[in-house]
């Protein structure tokens, strides 16, 4: 399986944070993430209109193929271990997953805050085993 390339918001603590378990799970390495604002990030996001860019995170399949918000979450669920089950449902329930999504996404500054300075400090991009 190729990697999926999965956009996130390197400026938001809970974004971050969820970058970093996302990344502690992927223990293949089939995920690669970059920030949304890097140059990469704006190159791989070209058909996305630009004000959509923060809006969510993004996942990028090897074929080009872009999913924002919920939808992202059946391709990078895919890539994980045992996560094929999870892809499944998400996909299976397209509106639910947009909405659960949301309802995070809504509210991902006052997780951050939850989550506390630390989740701030974290890197995705670090191995973290």
């Amino acid at each position: 399986m190729d990697a999926v390339m999965v956009l996130y918001d390197e400026d938001c603590g809970f974004c971050r944070w969820s970058a970093a378990r996302l990344r502690a799970w992927d223990r293949r390495d089939r995920l690669r993430f970059v920030p949304i604002t890097s140059p990469e990030g704006r190159s791989l996001l070209t058909g996305v209109p630009e004000h959509l860019h923060l809006d969510s995170m993004h996942a990028v399949t090897s074929d080009g193929r872009v999913w924002s918000a919920g939808a992202a979450a059946g391709p990078v669920l895919r890539a994980l271990p045992g996560g094929w089950m999870l892809a499944l449902v998400a996909d299976a329930t397209p509106v639910l997953t947009e909405r659960t999504y949301r309802a995070f996404a809504h509210r991902r500054a006052t997780l951050g805050r939850i989550l506390g300075e630390e989740a701030c400090k974290v890197d995705p991009a670090a191995t973290l085993r």
